[in-house]
């Protein structure tokens, strides 16, 4: 399912607490939340509660936010202890790019080898 990047998209309405999501991380900038579909053995994603359509929309004022959601990855890759092993961290843009929804958030993605090129 495509979010119209006009209405409000999943996340804000998992944020809103109307869907529920297994949080496992929460500030006053960002959520991070369990993938349902996952495509790794971990598999969280990170989203601003800003709500912003895209990475190619994102202004200049939102960098502080940006860099919010990757140390809040980070952060939680340290926590659960995949910091040594590695982790990946990808953000799709925009259709050719994969992006699903249309609210910027960061997959963090660990727990197996990941292959180059990714896809």
């Amino acid at each position: 399912m495509t979010d119209d990047p006009r209405s409000d998209s999943i996340f804000t309405r998992i944020m809103r607490g109307e869907i529920p999501a297994t949080l496992v991380h929460e500030d006053e900038h960002v959520v991070g939340i369990q993938d349902i579909q996952p495509q790794a053995p971990v598999h969280v994603l990170f989203v601003p509660r800003k709500p912003i359509s895209t990475l190619d929309a994102a202004a200049p004022e939102d960098a502080e936010l940006l860099g919010r959601l990757m140390l809040a990855a980070a952060a939680y890759a340290r926590r659960i202890g995949l910091g040594s092993n590695g982790y990946r961290v990808v953000m799709n843009t925009n259709r050719d790019g994969g992006q699903s929804v249309y609210h910027i958030h960061l997959h963090l993605l660990a727990g197996r080898q990941m292959s180059w090129p990714p896809g």
